[in-house]
């Protein structure tokens, strides 16, 4: 819908002679904004630039962003790991191009390999990216380049140049745009969190990164080492789970050569004889780092969703794909035509929650009904919602276990939603109490770091730790290696275990 700032009486000819002042006003509106962006400096290149935000409200966003990101992946609680990449990111922060910000280093609850930074200074690292760092250097390189990116303003940049977009509806398979509201949207915080930067800022941010680790005192030439384990990464997991901090970035061959060429120019400069790789002391700080899934945040298993800390269990429809996110666990079927997704609902009665699904996606009922589901009070209702001449239907289900309503919900355009009803009824109706112990007591696999006894391959290590064969080629990339590579005796590894 389009707001006309006439009255609906004016006549055209009236309206042509209005548009020379509109026209005056839109100049005026430019002349302001490059007038005020005419003093933004970019703190990298010393050029300027149009940024069309202060750094005042940079840093606003920033601390407005963090809670959200923090409350959507969750903090990961190691305070020898957070002091360390603390005491790094204060070290290289203040001979960066921007040393007066307040910045603040975290690492967030999550097992994909990314690294992130949103305006202000607020920096993150996925305890999945800790785990595939194999020395301080290849650390302080990433952590380079994400300080690169504050430096140089690249998110405000990036503003200016986009729209933000609601990101990430199920990794791309909800293909139905009306479905897309019933997934819940990401906040300003995230947005900036997975926000995609041009090729040109990332080129800039590997520069700094090796010019801020290379500062410091570290061998730069180990970032490009890491991107090496990162492209490998990509070509062992398929188009479909590239790692984040690579899908973001520039090709790995461009960037693995550009970022060696660029370290060991810059060693060749400088007055500095020795540059740090320090493998053993960071192998041994991440000794016990949860790596892959948390089987307490819910896990998958045999088609079917167990959640060992909510104790509640499901099953999923045959061949549909699954995203587990801290608000929500969805899924959906590859052509993308309904979704189904649990989340919690509020109220305190079942009547309390219905009432406030109807309202928070503008539902009309169309019937309901009160049911016990193995054992649980639940209430089924069917109900509508309309858009102009599309009618999207609604089964939704609110479940009541141990002070908690679960609302389990399948939707679909209503002319589909017949096929689909039995699928979204048999999932629900197997929705029930999770009592399998060794479920329920679930361990994650975490980082065991071991020395090698004598001189050996990386698969003869793997074997005589018991590793399982097929995760051979797993623990290879954890390690940044290949299984052929030659160990030397006293040589320190990663293994996993509980």
């Amino acid at each position: 819908m389009k707001f006309s700032i006439y009255p609906y009486n004016l006549t055209a000819k009236t309206c042509d002679h209005m548009r020379p002042f509109k026209d005056f006003l839109n100049l005026c509106s430019v002349l302001i904004l490059l007038s005020l962006s005419a003093c933004a400096i970019n703190p990298v290149t010393g050029k300027k630039q149009i940024v069309l935000m202060s750094v005042a409200q940079e840093v606003a966003m920033g601390q407005q962003s963090d809670p959200e990101i923090v409350a959507f992946f969750g903090l990961y609680d190691d305070p020898q790991l957070q002091e360390f990449i603390t005491a790094k990111g204060n070290e290289m922060a203040a001979i960066s191009h921007r040393p007066k910000l307040d910045y603040e280093f975290k690492i967030v609850d999550s097992p994909v390999i990314n690294a992130f930074a949103v305006p202000g200074g607020f920096v993150y690292f996925t305890r999945g990216i800790m785990a595939h760092f194999n020395n301080e250097a290849e650390f302080a390189g990433v952590l380079g380049h994400e300080i690169g990116h504050v430096s140089a303003r690249h998110s405000v940049i990036q503003q200016r140049n986009q729209l933000f977009g609601q990101i990430g509806l199920l990794a791309g398979i909800i293909l139905v745009p009306e479905l897309g509201q019933f997934v819940e949207p990401l906040s300003q915080g995230m947005q900036l969190a997975l926000l995609k930067f041009g090729r040109d800022a990332e080129r800039q941010s590997d520069k700094l990164g090796v010019d801020y680790s290379s500062q410091i005192g570290y061998d730069a030439t180990e970032m490009a080492g890491f991107f090496e384990t990162l492209e490998r990464q990509q070509e062992n997991s398929g188009a479909g789970e590239i790692p984040p901090f690579l899908s973001t970035h520039p090709s790995p061959e461009e960037r693995n050569a550009t970022v060696e060429r660029m370290a060991e120019a810059w060693q060749e400069k400088s007055k500095m004889t020795e540059f740090e790789i320090n493998r053993d002391s960071y192998l041994r700080k991440i000794d016990g780092l949860i790596v892959g899934a948390d089987p307490k945040q819910g896990f998958v298993e045999n088609n079917s969703f167990f959640h060992p800390v909510l104790k509640i269990q499901f099953p999923i429809p045959t061949s549909w794909s699954h995203q587990n996110t801290p608000q929500q666990f969805r899924m959906a079927p590859k052509d993308g035509d309904a979704i189904m997704m649990l989340t919690l609902a509020p109220g305190a009665t079942l009547e309390e929650a219905a009432n406030a699904v109807l309202e928070r996606y503008k539902l009309t009922m169309v019937e309901s009904n009160k049911e016990t589901i193995n054992g649980l009070p639940a209430v089924i209702m069917v109900a509508d919602q309309k858009q102009e001449e599309v009618t999207t239907r609604v089964l939704s289900s609110l479940i009541q276990f141990d002070g908690n309503i679960y609302s389990l919900m399948g939707v679909s355009d209503i002319s589909k939603f017949g096929s689909y009803q039995p699928v979204f009824l048999s999932t629900i109706r197997k929705f029930q109490e999770l009592r399998d112990s060794e479920k329920l007591n679930r361990k994650p696999d975490i980082i065991k770091i071991k020395t090698v006894p004598k001189q050996m391959s990386l698969q003869a290590a793997f074997q005589n730790y018991g590793m399982p064969a097929e995760r051979f080629e797993e623990l290879a990339l954890l390690n940044g290696m290949l299984l052929t590579d030659q160990l030397d005796k006293g040589m320190l590894i990663k293994v996993v275990g509980k």
